[in-house]
């Protein structure tokens, strides 16, 4: 009975961690024009840094994934811990913008994907129902990032300079996510039982996994739904102010995002408990296409309004969806390997976003083809993962407790 409480206090810490750790690398927007103004680096190149942590996640986030499956998740998580703070102070200091983007970008995005995977690996392992709630509640506690870390940054930043506020922010992801990394545990082995119709099969290999229709699936999904996303997410408050809205009002459109995006991650996590993952995903996939496009037809602040708080709910609800399949197909002792497979495939869709948003605004002086490009993307996510149909399943065996 204590384990079953405990399982919450997994899902707690997870949801504390990720929401300090995706504040501190999201920290980077705000930071952004004061960075320009003390050190003449250009905008661009500050800004790249944030690509190149999407891409340090993605290229990392199968290397952690399958060290937490080997030596469970509080080492891991743990070494991120202290690695993303010390990237941050290292950040503060740099004193080039090569080093800076190899301290900001690099090592925080590399260090920020030791969360991920792992993290969601260990919450699976302690559900065996409420398993999309659990997932989705991890999932909302980084959905407020922009909420807390972000404002926090704007204020900081209004009082000191930006090596200051990065050094604040080492100290704020040392003081809370190392004593929360200190708290994961294995999950409690399973009974073994007679056949159930939704357990993995014990027998798979790594190597059969991710050679497998439902692997490549699951990774081909992901990337083009965080494509579809990803591209809104970046550039909406750059095509807000092209509509004539203010700077400052434009900025709370990312906020309304957040704000619904916190909601729908409970939402379809209840919705995936009830439903199912599978049917849930599929349909926020296709009103996530719907959402996309939604932007190209908004042009005063209310139409971005409604527009910003149907995408965030759909598009942040959707994401945890993918780790219930994860779990309902694939055995607990490479959790976090698969799970750092479809992360990889989210870092890469994610880092698509920025570079073709500036293409196709340089390339036809505005964005409203990214808009369409996007629904495009979003019905591709969803005729992929139609096609997705689980493993015959069978019993996989209890696992050795430890602590």
């Amino acid at each position: 009975m204590a384990e079953h409480g405990y399982r919450w206090v997994i899902v707690a810490a997870g949801g504390l961690m990720g929401c300090v750790a995706m504040g501190a690398m999201f920290s980077l927007p705000v930071l952004l024009t004061p960075m320009v103004e003390a050190t003449g680096w250009s905008r661009t190149g500050i800004s790249g840094a944030m690509t190149i942590g999407f891409l340090a996640m993605a290229a990392t986030a199968m290397i952690w994934g399958a060290l937490s499956d080997r030596y469970g998740a509080r080492p891991i998580v743990l070494s991120g811990a202290i690695l993303l703070s010390l990237s941050l102070w290292l950040a503060g200091h740099a004193p080039t913008l090569l080093m800076f983007q190899l301290s900001f970008g690099l090592m925080v995005g590399g260090s920020i994907a030791a969360f991920f995977a792992p993290m969601m690996a260990t919450v699976m392992g302690w559900f065996n129902t409420q398993r999309s709630l659990a997932v989705s509640l991890v999932s909302a506690g980084m959905g407020m990032a922009p909420v807390t870390m972000s404002p926090l940054t704007a204020k900081l930043i209004a009082v000191y300079d930006w090596q200051t506020v990065l050094g604040i922010l080492a100290g704020i992801v040392a003081v809370v996510t190392v004593p929360a990394a200190l708290l994961l545990r294995r999950p409690p082995p399973q009974p073994t039982m007679a056949f159930t119709p939704d357990a993995p099969d014990s027998n798979m290999t790594v190597r059969s996994a991710v050679r497998s229709p439902q692997f490549i699936i699951l990774v081909a999904t992901n990337f083009f739904c965080c494509a579809t996303h990803s591209g809104p997410i970046f550039h909406t408050v750059s095509y807000a102010q092209i509509c004539g809205i203010s700077a400052l009002a434009a900025v709370s459109i990312y906020s309304v995002e957040g704000i619904a995006g916190m909601f729908g991650r409970i939402g379809f996590g209840l919705a995936g408990d009830r439903f199912g993952a599978k049917r849930v995903l599929v349909t926020g996939l296709f009103a996530q296409a719907l959402g996309a496009l939604g932007y190209f037809f908004a042009s005063d602040l209310t139409q971005f309004y409604l527009v910003a708080a149907l995408f965030g709910f759909i598009y942040a609800g959707i994401m945890p969806l993918y780790s219930v399949l994860v779990r309902e197909n694939f055995p607990m002792k490479m959790m976090g390997t698969i799970m750092g497979g479809t992360g990889l495939a989210g870092g890469l869709g994610m880092a698509t976003g920025p570079v073709m948003g500036g293409w196709i605004f340089d390339t036809t002086g505005g964005y409203g083809a990214l808009y369409i490009t996007c629904f495009g993307l979003g019905l591709g996510a969803f005729a992929i993962a139609m096609t997705f149909r689980p493993f015959p399943q069978r019993p996989e065996p209890a696992l050795p407790q430890a602590a």
